[in-house]
């Protein structure tokens, strides 16, 4: 197939060189020039992924037009806050695809303003368009170097279309798994973000073993209630897609949602550790649109809330603590 990736992120680059492997025709289109061109000359992302080669054959594109035109299938690897923008690029520029891709999300959050999950997003903006999600306990460096990985595929699109992507996106050392729940997968991705600052605070005020598998535990659940509530299936968010990505991201050293939560407990403020930043820390925009839906549609989510409070209200860790474990007592459901 023809692959086309529209942002050259550590995931973004990740997945082009496994594509590559694949025996796929890849592309990988960066969304600044500059950046194009350093990878280009370089052949390696020094800016986001160092350490892995690009292959000579792997093609780096500067403009959206000619990337569209054979592109079987159409990977969107940019933060959420910037997927609309990049929807409507490919929109202005899709009269020159000659196939019809499917398009993937690869973004991970909540449109803030109209509260759309991303394939929800890109469904508006190209209406029409087979949409799917790739989400699941996936390092980017470690799929970069071709580390046994499993990920879940969902999409609507027909089971034959599905299929096909599926087995084009598998391999040796990633295993790709179908879902059909858009919505499921989607929400897990986005929540799970949320719900691992917590988990880096509570590895950040060394809250101890007990505590934090008291917290996870709780956080999982309030994850697929909410998700369920949102119009997710129960069952995804026990899956890859759920639990798997939610363990890896609440408890890997390289998760940026965890580490900032560290940073968080240590007593650096968010907006110091933000502007310090050059990768985005996803769940801190989740936080603000879930808090917000929460509210409009009246969804009780008390661990969401509290980490809401702690990243802009103020609010100090320890009173997060004391007022979760300070809750009316209830049976566990």
């Amino acid at each position: 197939m023809n692959v086309a990736i529209l942002g050259a992120g550590a995931w973004g680059t990740a997945l082009a060189l496994h594509c590559h492997r694949a025996g796929h025709v890849v592309t990988l289109a960066p969304r600044r020039l500059d950046h194009a061109l350093a990878l280009a000359a370089f052949r390696e992302n020094r800016e986001y992924l160092p350490g892995f080669a690009l292959p000579a054959d792997l093609q780096i594109g500067l403009e959206v037009r000619p990337v569209l035109m054979e592109a079987d299938l159409v990977l969107l690897a940019c933060p959420m806050r910037g997927l609309r923008e990049l929807a409507q690029t490919v929109r202005k520029q899709m009269d020159a695809a000659w196939a019809r891709p499917m398009f993937i999300t690869l973004c991970k959050g909540l449109e803030m303003d109209t509260f759309k999950l991303p394939c929800a997003v890109v469904a508006e903006v190209l209406p029409g368009a087979e949409t799917a999600v790739l989400s699941g306990p996936s390092h980017a460096a470690e799929v970069a170097a071709g580390q046994p990985t499993a990920v879940v595929l969902a999409t609507q699109a027909g089971d034959e279309r599905a299929r096909r992507v599926q087995a084009a996106l598998s391999g040796p050392t990633l295993r790709v798994y179908r879902s059909r729940d858009v919505i499921g997968v989607e929400a897990a991705a986005a929540l799970k973000n949320v719900y691992a600052i917590g988990a880096g605070l509570c590895d950040g005020m060394k809250l101890g073993d007990n505590a934090k598998a008291a917290y996870l535990t709780r956080a999982l659940h309030e994850m697929a209630a909410l998700g369920v509530r949102l119009g997710g299936q129960t069952a995804t968010f026990y899956g890859l897609g759920g639990f798997g990505d939610f363990v890896a991201t609440c408890n890997g050293q390289w998760s940026r949602n965890r580490t900032f939560g560290e940073d968080i407990a240590k007593g650096n403020s968010p907006e110091k550790l933000l502007s310090n930043r050059h990768t985005v820390v996803e769940g801190h925009a989740a936080t603000a649109a879930f808090a917000a839906l929460c509210r409009r549609e009246k969804i009780e989510a008390p661990i969401l809330s509290e980490i809401h409070a702690l990243l802009y209200a103020g609010r100090d860790p320890r009173q997060a603590i004391q007022r979760l474990m300070g809750r009316e007592l209830k049976e566990e459901d």
